[in-house]
């Protein structure tokens, strides 16, 4: 048994206890459900969900859907939070294809993540700590526990040092900016996205993709790397039709419903 799987099998994580507050049988979760593990993963910020919205515990809030009827397309360019939560990401240390226009996590909302991490660079950059990633100091937030997160995630990729080549130097954390030949923003634009080492990385546009014609899907990272950063928030890009191995995010939202729902990487 691999050592990914074995730590799988070993304890409940973090997703998972988040998803035994509300136990759903293996399948979709209600939108109702998947609201209530939106609202447990961000305890700091959200503080309910009601009459068709995200309550915040400063008093605002924020319409969980627009209205509007998408495409996947038009969910990736302008998605609401329902777009966001639409597709159940299933993690696990298994590598799986993505089939097409399977992008659980790369639909995002904006606007809730401006809510959660800042509205400009400079509100964003006023919650950016110092983590050392293997010897490189990066700027990741703090806000939402995103860089407490990845320190457990460098802890315990530490144990395996086989791993460093894969993980070091890093492409980067904190940039604020658009998805590339996109309009929605990247999450690296809230300091709560990490790049791994690029010289093993690959990426549906530097593999000749066009909008609706993605080059057949490659991965050199090991699982084990994958398993870690999915064990403590993080969902990976690599388990996206429009793929980006290189890429993780903190989106701990996402790892709970997939847990809720029974789905995993390894069925």
């Amino acid at each position: 048994m691999s050592r990914s799987i074995d730590r799988a099998l070993a304890g409940l994580t973090f997703a998972a206890m988040l998803a035994s507050a509300f136990p759903l049988a293996a399948a979709d979760p209600t939108l109702a459900r998947k609201l209530d593990l939106l609202v447990s993963a961000y305890p700091g910020s959200l503080a309910k969900h009601e009459d068709g919205a995200i309550r915040f515990h400063d008093g605002g809030s924020l319409p969980v859907d627009d209205g509007k009827a998408k495409d996947h397309a038009e969910k990736l360019a302008a998605g609401d939070i329902e777009d966001s939560l639409s597709q159940i990401y299933p993690a696990g240390p298994c590598e799986t294809k993505p089939d097409g226009n399977f992008d659980p996590g790369r639909i995002r909302s904006d606007a809730l993540m401006m809510r959660l991490y800042g509205k400009s660079a400079a509100e964003v950059e006023a919650s950016l700590v110092p983590v050392n990633w293997f010897g490189k100091t990066l700027r990741v937030t703090r806000r939402q526990g995103a860089a407490a997160a990845l320190e457990k995630v460098r802890d315990e990729l530490k144990a395996m040092p086989e791993m460093k080549v894969f993980l070091a130097p890093s492409a980067g954390t904190f940039n604020w900016r658009r998805v590339s030949g996109a309009s929605n923003m990247s999450v690296h634009s809230f300091g709560a996205a990490i790049d791994i080492n690029t010289k093993y990385a690959d990426y549906w546009v530097w593999s000749g993709g066009k909008p609706g014609r993605v080059a057949q899907y490659r991965n050199k990272y090991p699982m084990d790397i994958v398993d870690a950063f999915e064990r403590h928030g993080f969902i990976w890009g690599g388990r996206w039709y429009h793929y980006d191995t290189m890429h993780f995010e903190y989106r701990p939202e996402l790892i709970a419903i997939g847990k809720a729902a029974g789905v995993s990487a390894c069925r």
